[in-house]
């Protein structure tokens, strides 16, 4: 029977599929910029960690903690800063370190959910050897072959860092035209490259000011262009079939924005706590 065929769904690099198969356009934060929240978390430790040696070295000088086992507490300041650390702050804010709040990121998961305590320590503790032990050499080196920028850590963990601040919607232009209402419900303009979407959309808003002559001969240019990214082509006037088309992707970049910014609000909620059972009496 039908129903019994497998769904196959097409899914692109930087694409979620959710549980309700439905591909979303993820926004992985860039190359530079997960570079640059990294270097600020790793100032961030070791600021921390100057401040607990410099503790520890007072308190041993007023003699409240003994010296001779300055090695064993040496140790457990490192651990604390190089895992314990990062470990709690990313679990508890759901992905967002103090380097990741600055350049607008957050670490979900490769599919898209929040991160746990489990990745967030895999994260930390791989971080030891990838950051801290080759100076971030190997987190680079591994971010730079990587279609997300992941590092070794979201490797093995299975996360990677999306991008939370996405752009400004923008204002609504011109609709869909009645005659191809039909067409748009099926047509497929996602391979349109962007370069040529925006100059789609620039001649749907300076026609109306075009000599009628200039006006078509530009239609008649941008729709051959165009028709070789789109498919069904739609049987109008080259116009007409450029204003549809930008009025469709236009209308599917903004419900994918929308999709992103409910799902960025969703990771950043707080986790209600279950309901506890009716006291005995």
């Amino acid at each position: 029977m039908a129903a019994d065929r497998p769904i196959l769904v097409d899914v692109h690099q930087d694409e979620v599929l959710t549980g309700e198969a439905v591909v979303l356009d993820v926004q992985p934060l860039g190359y530079f910029l997960r570079a640059l929240g990294v270097l600020i978390d790793m100032l961030v430790g070791v600021i921390l960690l100057l401040l607990l040696v410099w503790g520890l070295g007072r308190l041993i000088e007023l003699g409240i903690v003994d010296g001779t086992i300055m090695p064993i507490l040496t140790i457990v300041i490192l651990v604390l800063v190089t895992v314990v650390v990062p470990t709690v702050v990313e679990t508890t804010t759901r992905g967002r370190s103090l380097g990741k709040l600055v350049v607008g990121g957050r670490i979900v998961r490769a599919d898209g959910g929040a991160a746990g305590f489990r990745h967030a320590f895999i994260r930390a503790l791989v971080g030891v050897f990838e950051l801290w032990f080759t100076v971030g050499a190997v987190a680079a080196l591994v971010g730079a072959f990587t279609p997300r920028s992941q590092r070794l850590g979201d490797l093995l963990a299975g996360t990677y860092s999306e991008r939370t601040r996405t752009p400004r919607l923008p204002d609504p232009v011109l609709g869909i035209p009645p005659q191809l209402a039909g067409w748009a419900a099926v047509a497929d303009v996602a391979r349109l490259p962007e370069r040529l979407s925006r100059r789609l959309a620039q001649f749907a808003r300076s026609a109306p000011n075009m000599e009628p002559g200039a006006r078509a001969r530009v239609a008649a240019s941008l729709a051959r262009e165009a028709s070789e990214f789109v498919s069904p082509v739609p049987p109008v006037d080259p116009e007409t079939f450029l204003i549809g088309v930008t009025a469709l992707r236009r209308e599917r970049e903004l419900r994918a924005l929308r999709l992103e910014t409910e799902r960025a609000a969703a990771l950043a909620a707080p986790v209600a706590a279950p309901p506890r059972g009716f006291p005995e009496r």
